[in-house]
């Protein structure tokens, strides 16, 4: 009797948990990506991993909580992409601001939902500083807003005989929150960009709802009554990953690399600068080949550049072919790491997309060799820099007569000279500086004259 009573009130817990479960399956799960914050390469980063894992669970849809002034085009461009291309139907809810690169990503939406008192437009390309950009930047932004809108299609309209075709999300609508010379009757005159609030959105066909909140848009909007709400939640990974391919601190990283293997080749062994060098190429590199944006060939191609470099630098001095092309290498390998390439297949690479890129690494290149510049200029003057060189009045120094007894003598290269280095003379070390080229380590030397505490050199042939 006991055994029997013991059965069925394991079976009664064994049939309530199974309920419990069909029950619990039987909920859609909607994932939530919240990205309320400057559009970059890290909310990017968000919606990427947030679709990844939206679809490795199997979601009813993924509804996007934004609130945003706006951020880098050519970051709102990749998530405008991945969200128009995505397999589950991706929604937006704004939660007062979707403005400039906001507007691009919220019209790329299946259905936009907004708060009362949200607005959505004002998508001019500007400046760092807030200034109007060329118009052709405009132009390319006019495009995309314009393809973004009309991705959407169009409906069909049947009147009697009569067919019509009507846009979902007008195009020129899009395009007047770029161009403040887009005129649209009774909606916005020249002169003007376009902002729309909640209301006038509805009114147009660019939003699809009010409602207060996400519950709201899930229950009321996509009538999804039972549901489980999932959240895309970021890591510190992620953030850091977005920090290092920030632009402008892409573009300190290179000043970093060209700047420690200019200063590396001005001194004899390996040190800081080499580290410094090798340090900010790995962050440089890393994100994004993580990010799958640089690709093998293009790493192997920026360290070729650097081989070269370095064999026209201590195989053949000058600067001809070999370092000219090491050069290029170096700057196509960097630039094209930028680029959303697939290997050698660059067509869904746009123009826009490549020039900024070549900006960046410009723009680091320029910052590197001013730096030099600046640098060696400051070296043995005052401040952190002052003990890096010899800045005793050379007027005074009793070193200038035992310096000057060394003028024709002979003596053997200690370090390789590149063309400063270290000489050995008499059994004596001494700074020396080569007038004939880079000289190997261990190669016989003549000193032809001296001058600042150091002696200059030149190979000495056997006669």
């Amino acid at each position: 009797m006991k055994i029997r009573i013991k059965y069925l009130f394991t079976s009664l817990i064994i049939f309530l948990l199974s309920i419990n479960y069909i029950h619990a399956s039987d909920k859609h799960i909607v994932y939530k990506i919240d990205i309320k914050k400057e559009i970059n390469h890290t909310t990017q980063i968000y919606l990427k991993k947030g679709l990844e894992e939206a679809q490795k669970l199997n979601v009813e849809a993924i509804l996007i909580h934004l609130n945003t002034y706006g951020g880098l085009l050519e970051a709102a461009d990749s998530m405008r992409t991945a969200i128009l291309y995505a397999p589950i139907p991706v929604y937006v809810y704004i939660d007062n601001n979707a403005a400039s690169a906001g507007a691009l990503i919220s019209i790329a939406c299946k259905k936009i939902f907004m708060r009362k008192g949200a607005s959505i437009g004002a998508a001019t390309v500007v400046g760092q500083t807030g200034e109007q950009m060329p118009d052709k930047y405009q132009s390319y932004m006019r495009s995309m807003m314009r393809a973004t809108s009309e991705s959407h299609g169009q409906d069909t309209i049947i009147n009697g005989s009569d067919t019509t075709y009507k846009w979902i999300r007008d195009p020129q609508i899009a395009e007047a929150m770029v161009d403040d010379r887009t005129v649209i009757p009774n909606l916005i005159d020249s002169g003007k960009t376009l902002t729309l609030t909640a209301e006038e959105a509805v009114k147009w066909g660019y939003c699809d709802g009010i409602a207060e909140s996400v519950g709201d848009v899930i229950e009321n909007y996509l009538n999804i009554k039972e549901y489980k709400l999932e959240t895309y939640k970021p890591t510190w990974l992620d953030n850091l990953m977005g920090f290092l391919m920030n632009p402008f601190f892409q573009s300190i990283l290179i000043m970093i690399i060209i700047g420690g293997i200019y200063f590396e080749l001005q001194t004899p062994g390996i040190g800081f600068p080499s580290v410094a060098a090798l340090i900010a190429a790995i962050l440089y590199f890393s994100p994004l080949y993580i990010e799958g944006l640089a690709a093998n060939w293009e790493i192997v191609l920026f360290l070729t550049g650097l081989i070269l470099i370095a064999f026209e630098v201590f195989v053949i001095p000058g600067f001809g072919i070999t370092g000219i092309s090491g050069t290029i290498c170096v700057i196509v390998g960097l630039t094209l790491a930028l680029v959303n390439n697939i290997n050698f297949n660059f067509e869904g690479v746009s123009g826009f997309e490549i020039g900024r890129s070549l900006l960046v690494v410009l723009f680091g290149l320029t910052l590197g060799f001013g730096s030099m510049l600046w640098l060696s200029n400051k070296i043995g003057n005052k401040g952190i820099m002052r003990n890096m060189a010899l800045v005793t009045d050379l007027e005074n120094a009793t070193s200038s007569p035992v310096l000057s007894n060394l003028v024709g003598k002979t003596g053997t290269a200690a370090t390789v000279l590149r063309p400063s280095g270290k000489v050995i003379i008499d059994g004596k070390y001494y700074d020396g500086v080569s007038v004939s080229g880079f000289i190997e380590k261990g190669i016989k030397i003549k000193v032809i004259r001296f001058e600042n505490a150091q002696v200059y050199v030149e190979e000495k042939f056997s006669s």
